[in-house]
């Protein structure tokens, strides 16, 4: 798929689609006529790497643990430095309390649609 497809479905302007390129998070081949050309798999990784940057963590950590979502796993243990670790615990904590915060207030939502159901179907 073209660049301009690849952003309509990932909601990922092009600009920012090319960066990750540049990165090295995404892999594009390229046309004779110099167009880039993205595989399918392309939308899911994108995906995960805007999940990842929305959770806080820097396109050089994203880079060494993309390999570690695919399936099958690649791990690198090279680069895994001291701080590269810490970096990781850290927002693997965060993530768990935005997961445990949402988990709480999807719960309110739907006891506060429930309540709500209930009484509107008891005026009729």
């Amino acid at each position: 798929m073209r660049i301009g497809q690849l952003s309509e479905r990932t909601g990922t302007s092009r600009r920012l689609l090319r960066y990750y390129e540049e990165q090295g998070l995404i892999l594009s081949d390229r046309a004779a006529n110099g167009y880039r050309d993205y595989h399918e798999v392309t939308v899911d990784r994108v995906m995960q790497i805007r999940g990842l940057l929305d959770a806080g963590l820097p396109t050089r950590i994203i880079k060494q643990i993309l390999p570690c979502l695919d399936q099958p796993r690649v791990i690198h243990f090279p680069d895994a430095t001291p701080e590269m670790l810490a970096t990781l615990e850290h927002e693997k904590a965060r993530m768990t309390e935005r997961i445990e915060c949402l988990t709480r207030n999807r719960d309110a939502i739907g006891e506060y649609l429930l309540e709500v159901r209930a009484r509107i179907g008891t005026r009729r």
